[in-house]
Parts: C-alpha cells; sequence; structure tokens
C-alpha cells in the first residue's frame, strides 16, 4: 500500500476528516473557554495573593500550590467522577472548569512574579507627579506587567492545549480520542499519530504566530508614535 493509499484510508474514507476537524474543535473549544476563565480567574487571585491582607493572601497561596502541584488527569478525574457528574453536568464543562482551574492558578502565580519584577519606580514617579492609584497601575504597571508575563503566557496556552490531550477519560471525543480511534480503525497507527501530531504543532505555532503577530504591530505602533511626537518637536 502506497502513502497516498493509507493517507487516503487515513483521512477521506467515511468522511474520517469530517470526523477529525470535529475532534479539532472540541479541542478548541475546551482550550479557549478554559483559557478565558482561567485568565480572569488567575487575575483575581492573583489581587488576591498580592493583598497585605494575611488570610486572604494565605488561601490564594495554598489555592495555587494545590492546583500547580496537581496532576490535571487526576483534577479532571477528581471532578468528574467524584463530585460534578454527579450533579448531571457535561463532560465538556467538567473538562472546562478543570482546565480553567489549572490555568486559573499558573496564571496567578505568573502575573505574581511579573507584579514583583516591574520597574517600581516608575510608578513612585507617576504617583509624585499627582497620578491616581487607578492611573498608575492602568498606565505604568499594567503594560509592563503584560509585555514581562507575555512569553510564559504563550506557553501556558500552548501546554493548556497540550493538556486538554487526556479529556477522552471522560468520554469526551477530542482531537486525540479521534486520532486514536482512527489509528485502530484503519490499522495505521504510525501514520495515524504523526497526522495528529502535526496538528497539535500546526496549533502550537499558530499561536505563536499570532503572539509574534502582536509583537510587530505594537512595534509598529510605537516607532509610529515616536515619528509623530518628533514631527511634533
Amino acid at each position: 500500500m502506497t502513502l497516498g493509499d493509507k493517507l487516503e484510508k487515513i483521512l477521506i474514507k467515511g468522511d474520517s476528516w469530517k470526523t477529525i476537524l470535529g475532534g479539532l474543535w472540541v479541542t478548541i473549544q475546551i482550550s479557549a473557554l478554559a483559557l478565558v476563565i482561567g485568565t480572569i480567574l488567575g487575575a483575581l487571585i492573583c489581587l488576591l495573593r498580592t493583598r497585605k491582607n494575611r488570610l486572604a493572601s494565605g488561601i490564594a497561596s495554598v489555592y495555587i500550590a494545590i492546583l500547580r502541584g496537581t496532576p490535571v488527569l487526576m483534577l479532571l478525574l477528581l471532578l468528574y467522577y467524584g463530585i460534578l457528574a454527579r450533579a448531571g453536568m457535561a463532560p465538556v464543562m467538567v473538562a472546562v472548569i478543570t482546565f480553567a482551574l489549572n490555568v486559573s492558578a499558573h496564571v496567578a502565580e505568573l502575573l505574581r512574579s511579573a507584579l514583583e519584577a516591574a520597574d517600581h519606580g516608575q510608578a513612585e514617579a507617576a504617583r509624585t507627579l499627582g497620578f491616581s492609584a487607578w492611573q498608575t497601575f492602568r498606565l505604568i504597571t499594567l503594560p509592563q506587567v503584560l509585555r514581562i508575563a507575555k512569553p510564559v503566557y504563550q506557553s501556558t496556552i500552548v501546554n493548556l492545549i497540550q493538556w486538554t490531550s487526556v479529556v477522552g477519560y471522560v468520554s469526551i471525543t477530542d482531537l486525540t480520542r479521534v486520532i486514536n480511534n482512527t489509528a485502530s480503525r484503519t490499522m495505521q497507527p504510525m501514520l495515524t499519530i504523526i497526522i495528529g501530531m502535526l496538528i497539535y504543532l500546526s496549533i502550537s505555532y499558530a499561536v505563536f504566530g499570532l503572539f509574534a503577530l502582536s509583537d510587530r504591530m505594537q512595534k509598529k505602533g510605537r516607532m509610529e508614535r515616536q515619528v509623530k511626537h518628533r514631527e511634533l518637536n
């Protein structure tokens, strides 16, 4: 059997490509929802973690330690079989909640580290010049935090996409499960798995590409502002 015949058997016969796209869509949905919810929750946890209130800071620290130290598969199984599934929640929503909790812990610690690495001298200078606390944070501190956190955050997104490959354990037909089923059905495990790996790689580099495009646009915007500033002066 030629390579073309194998690819046709894996991707074309029985509309296998539609099934693979369906699994890919499930993976993207879970990843996107978990990322949005996890990022918002992580920002709130970071806020608690950095407060001077020892109780709030302590609770946030324990939350981060537990979720960062717990394997995501174990957390998924615990929530699915032990808590949420008994309430009749759909497996996909259980997966979204699981990964959102995991992401929130990583984002909270990432933001805390970025806050500590930010130049506090600039914030103090802004307050001296009459900026309010909110203006100082929005205009001075936040841009620094986002710039510092950005490289690690994009890796967090890629890791999240890879982590979702375990959702098949709770009866979700995601990309990994579809690839596994296709490999079993076609008796072409090596080539089918390689195709699955290439799809995951494509998603990962699409994420890196979006961040690189964002960096170029920001750099272009800064250069244009500098040119306008020189022209005005």
